[in-house]
């Protein structure tokens, strides 16, 4: 991993920790692929922190200009899954 994770310095640590689960269960569907249980169980503790869909929006382009990775498309995959499924992103 050659990025840094888009965090927002006024999140406390567990905030801190509960962003970058997520952003490493992305990185996981990308790189081998994660069940679907695990990825939306790192998302839900992502929106705890960050309920706001415009700053959800604004982290997720952050992140993939970062690292090319696109958590609307794993994210969406994952959502529309079923539980058992293995996620898997493909990159543009």
């Amino acid at each position: 991993m050659d990025y840094n994770y888009p965090i927002r310095h006024d999140w406390s640590t567990a905030e801190i920790i509960a962003v970058s689960a997520f952003y490493e269960a992305v990185e996981k569907a990308y790189e081998s692929g994660i069940a679907r249980e695990e990825l939306m169980r790192a998302y839900r503790g992502f929106k705890v922190v960050v309920p706001s869909m415009a700053e959800e929006k604004t982290l997720f382009k952050e992140f993939e200009e970062a690292s090319s990775y696109a958590c609307y498309r794993v994210v969406k995959a994952a959502k529309e899954g079923n539980d058992g499924e293995m996620i898997k992103g493909a990159r543009r």
